[in-house]
């Protein structure tokens, strides 16, 4: 019988850090790709959350996997998707890459690389979304229809988990991978 744990044993970013110089534990990157690509502990490895149910475990249940994220969220998830697969000494780390930058450790990505595709999503949809709003009251109501289009859209992307936004925002130059 599987049970569920609804709290992850946490990790603290000191912990971590002592962990990783000591090469004690396995780490795993729960975030999208490009959020890796823009920063991520040195040593990580990417497995997005949406393929965490992939994972194997590891050969020695000795070794502890830690899991993050951006703040902790989804590392939970993941927690909580590997622990129902039977995945044993499973941490998560507390507060993400952001309690681990707070901290004052070192993080690898690109130095210029830009701000995440989801913010960026977010960015131009709420843009169109505020001018057609502003634009439908102050010229013509017929404005109204790109705040319309621009929530479907949105909705679209929720309920599909595909975003047309973000695959056009990847075809801008500063979005495409690097050749180095």
């Amino acid at each position: 019988m599987t049970t569920t744990t609804t709290d992850s044993p946490l990790i603290s970013a000191a912990e971590l850090h002592d962990a990783l110089q000591r090469q004690q534990v396995l780490l795993i990157d729960v975030r999208e790709p490009s959020e890796y690509n823009n920063a991520h502990i040195p040593g990580a490895l990417l497995c997005p959350l949406a393929n965490v149910k992939e994972l194997e475990p590891p050969c020695s249940s000795n070794t502890p996997v830690v899991l993050y994220c951006e703040s902790g969220r989804r590392s939970q998830m993941a927690y909580e998707i590997l622990a129902q697969r039977g995945f044993q000494n499973l941490k998560n780390l507390e507060g993400g890459i952001q309690r681990w930058k707070q901290a004052g450790y070192a993080v690898r990505g690109a130095a210029n690389a830009p701000i995440s595709l989801m913010r960026q999503v977010q960015i131009v949809a709420g843009t169109l979304i505020l001018s057609g709003v502003i634009l439908g009251f102050t010229l013509n109501s017929g404005f109204f229809f790109l705040a319309g289009l621009v929530g479907t859209g949105m909705l679209f992307a929720g309920l599909s988990g595909r975003c047309l936004m973000a695959q056009l925002l990847m075809r801008l130059p500063f979005n495409r991978p690097q050749g180095k």
